[in-house]
């Protein structure tokens, strides 16, 4: 886990990057490795190139409504071990993270909306 100097994307005017480190994505079954990024206004995930899933994935931080340590589960479905990032969306979806770091990564999180998201 790092602070980002630089980020593997196009920054919005006005945005700057505030944390990196290596992630995995649940999506499916599958665990997807590669990177996330904290900025100023988003998450975003970059998958490595020797995923199934190559797309990279976006969460505007004004969306997340909850932030919680969870379970990576085998398969999308089997608990494995708590060491999961849980990030719940206005919209009632929820993405998780495998990261290094979680209660600091929650903490980033948190600070860079400014506060005030359902931390559990």
């Amino acid at each position: 886990m790092s602070t980002a100097r630089e980020v593997p994307f196009e920054l919005e005017p006005g945005e700057q990057p505030l944390k990196s480190g290596g992630a995995n994505m649940q999506r499916g079954a599958e665990s997807v490795g590669g990177k996330l990024f904290l900025t100023t206004t988003r998450l975003m995930f970059r998958p490595h190139a020797l995923n199934l899933q190559t797309a990279p994935a976006q969460i505007e931080l004004g969306a997340v409504v909850g932030l919680a340590a969870a379970w990576t589960k085998v398969f999308g479905k089997v608990p494995l071990l708590k060491n999961s990032l849980a990030v719940t969306l206005a919209d009632g979806t929820r993405q998780s993270f495998v990261v290094t770091g979680r209660a600091a990564w929650i903490v980033a999180i948190d600070a860079a909306r400014g506060g005030g998201v359902r931390v559990g």
